[in-house]
């Protein structure tokens, strides 16, 4: 682990800078005649700076190793890439997103990133069938396809998005399946379903986060506009 780096607090989703004082790494060694031979089991802790948040971030990785060797003393190298990994706390990386978003919506993008490393192409259907619950809920758009749903979008949002949504379509496996039944499970990779997933996270902002941002800074510029009008002598009427 870097001494310093930059991260985002998964609970409270402010940027923050982590030093040693936030974060910890452990590296416990073993080998006890296991079939794998040198082993290490890393951990890592990292505690949200946010006097507000406080929580921690619980990771842990399997990786395999071999003597190496630093000023003359032995130590456990870490080779390649972990055997295995887990996010313990929180147990995925699922983004914190307000409540006034379906809660239908929600667990399948939950879902989808809870999975996504043990099972790839089950989460790549929940990301799916998440994306049509938007267009569905969002944008009053019903049809039998994804595919016919999304061609619907056309013109309603601004062009890069739906060339965005559109070209995700079209990635490998899960374009040659997202026009088809939103509930078929198909072969995907995980690098295809974490790609749905960031797809999913960048709507739920722009659409739903976006709309509400938007409507009530609306609300506040006309209560504003409503108060200086009452405030004026002789108020009761439009200027």
């Amino acid at each position: 682990m870097a001494d310093v780096f930059l991260w985002t607090c998964p609970y409270c989703d402010r940027a923050a800078t982590i030093t040693e004082q936030n974060a910890h790494r452990d590296q416990h060694d073993f080998n006890h005649g296991n079939k794998e031979g040198d082993l290490a089991l890393l951990t890592d802790v990292i505690v949200c700076p946010n006097p507000e948040c406080r929580e921690y971030e619980l990771s842990a990785y399997l990786y395999k190793t071999e003597i190496a060797y630093s000023g003359g003393h032995p130590y456990h190298e870490l080779i390649g890439k972990p055997l295995l990994s887990w996010q313990l706390r929180p147990r995925s990386g699922a983004k914190q997103f307000p409540s006034y978003i379906p809660k239908a919506i929600l667990n399948d993008y939950e879902e989808a990133c809870l999975i996504a490393s043990d099972s790839p192409k089950a989460s790549a259907t929940l990301s799916r069938r998440c994306l049509q619950g938007m267009i569905r809920n969002f944008w009053g758009i019903t049809k039998s396809r994804l595919v016919d749903e999304i061609d619907e979008l056309q013109g309603k949002i601004d062009s890069t998005t739906w060339k965005a949504i559109d070209a995700v379509r079209k990635v490998g496996n899960v374009g040659a399946h997202m026009e088809k039944d939103i509930n078929l499970i198909v072969d995907v990779d995980p690098d295809e379903a974490t790609l749905l997933i960031g797809l999913i996270e960048f709507l739920l902002k722009d659409w739903y986060v976006g709309r509400y941002e938007r409507e009530e800074h609306m609300k506040s510029v006309i209560a504003l506009g409503v108060a200086k009008q009452a405030a004026k002598p002789g108020a009761g009427g439009k200027p």
